[in-house]
Order: structure tokens, then C-alpha cells, then sequence
């Protein structure tokens, strides 16, 4: 997010809570944007700070506005100081915000928060809702997972995270997503979560999602 979300091509290849307390995400305006060299997030009540954006990076949310976005659901999507802020509608209604581009082969980063408990993710490469990727950030149970663990809907985790402490979940997170062809990373906070070859979709738009549920 160039402030929230960046995007790197990898290959020259773009197409064209409680009824009371609805469950939150935050985008930070302050994406990291260096390839292979994310700063770790730190407990802090401020997002960390942008680092300079490598060449050929694309900044995706513009800090201002959802210009070149989306939305679908009853979810509440708005832009506060330079924050993207994802929040259930009425009675923890969900929804998502999608990218109007789509896209085939990149890397990209995403600086959130959460308020817990908490399912949400960044989908990418989303055709529809049966054809799709997604790095969540979530606890899950049952397998126990944590986020970071990629989601595949029709085959559930391809990769889980299963290391608590590589989650903030009281500050900023850093998630990064590398894929080409049918081979996927992700990165959490520097720490490699998942390296997977599927081939469900190759290409696609890149999103955000606000669960439904009081739990969430």
C-alpha cells in the first residue's frame, strides 16, 4: 500500500465484532516497499515507517481515497489519515475491497493491524469467490494456525503458519506475498510462512476482506 499496499511486477505482465463493536482492520499508510528487506514490525502505536520504494514497485492505495478500488458486502471501507480502515456493517455484516486491476505475476506488501479476535486476509489473484488466494490473518483452531497462513477456498490451507509469536497483535504487521506461475511465498514480518505450487488461479485482482460473525 504505498502507503498501504505495493505492488512489483515479476514479469511485465499487468491486466487490464458484537452488534456494539464491530471487529476492525487498519491498512497502514506506510507500506514496506524494499524486495527482499522488510523492516519487522514493532510494538507500537504507530504504523512503522515507509522505507524508500524500490524501482519498479506500484503503489496500489494512494492514502487519500479508494480510488482505483472496489467495494462488494455490507462492509465499511474508509480512508482516515492516510489509514485504510476495513469495519463489519450492520449486524457484522462482511465484505471485501478489490482491486479494479488485475494481475498475473508480482510481489506485494501490505502493512495492517488487527482488533482481535480476527478473520480477515489480503486475497490475491481473485477471479471469484471459488477461485482465489488469500494470506490470511487469523487465529484458527482447528488446525491451530495462525496468520500468514495461506488460504485456498475449495482446499483450505495449502500453507499454515504455525508460530504464534511471529504475530504483533497488539501493532503493525508485515505481509509479503511473492508469486509467479504456480509458485507462492509469503512472508510474515520478515519470516518466511509459505512456499507452495498450485496452480488454482494464475491471475487476478488483489483484495481485503472483513469477515461476518460476531465472533469476528
Amino acid at each position: 500500500t504505498g502507503s498501504s499496499l505495493s505492488l512489483r511486477m515479476t514479469k511485465a505482465d499487468e491486466k487490464k465484532g458484537t452488534d456494539m463493536l464491530c471487529r476492525t482492520l487498519v491498512l497502514a499508510a506506510a507500506a514496506m516497499m524494499s524486495a527482499g528487506c522488510q523492516e519487522s514490525a514493532e510494538k507500537s502505536e504507530k504504523p512503522a515507517k515507509a522505507v524508500v520504494a524500490e524501482r519498479g514497485y506500484t503503489k496500489l492505495f494512494n492514502g487519500k481515497d479508494l480510488t482505483g478500488w472496489e467495494t462488494t458486502g455490507g462492509a465499511k471501507w474508509v480512508v482516515e489519515k492516510g489509514l485504510l480502515i476495513g469495519t463489519q456493517g450492520e449486524n457484522n455484516a462482511p465484505g471485501d475491497l478489490f482491486s479494479t486491476a488485475g494481475f498475473t505475476d508480482f510481489e506485494a506488501v501490505v502493512t495492517y493491524r488487527a482488533e482481535w479476535p480476527c478473520n480477515s486476509g489480503v486475497w490475491f489473484r481473485y477471479q471469484n469467490p471459488g477461485k482465489a488466494y488469500q494470506a490470511d490473518i487469523l487465529e484458527w483452531k482447528d488446525p491451530v494456525c495462525w496468520a500468514g497462513t495461506f488460504y485456498c477456498p475449495g482446499k483450505m490451507f495449502l500453507s499454515m503458519n504455525k508460530d504464534e509469536k511471529l504475530v504483533n497483535r497488539d501493532g503493525w504487521n508485515t505481509i509479503r506475498v511473492r508469486t509467479e506461475g504456480k509458485h507462492t511465498q509469503i512472508w510474515l514480518n520478515d519470516k518466511q510462512v509459505a512456499d507452495v505450487n498450485d496452480d488454482t488461479t494464475d491471475s487476478g485482482r488483489i483484495g481485503f476482506q472483513v469477515h461476518p460473525g460476531a465472533e469476528f
